[in-house]
């Protein structure tokens, strides 16, 4: 599934790949995990072609 450059730097940035693997398996969708909710309150209402550093991972 084609994800926005910026969306996929912030789930890698908030999740490791066996994570999302994990998440896909249970059919859990990251916009539902608390660790995505800042960055989906912070980036809603921003244009499409919107670009912005994203932060490294936090752990």
């Amino acid at each position: 599934m084609p994800v926005h450059p910026i969306c996929h730097r912030a789930l890698h940035a908030a999740f490791s790949n066996v994570e999302l693997a994990h998440m896909e398996g249970e059919g859990l969708p990251p916009a539902s995990q608390p660790a995505m909710q800042d960055f989906l309150r912070w980036i809603v209402g921003k244009p499409p072609d919107f670009h912005a550093p994203t932060r490294g991972r936090r752990r």
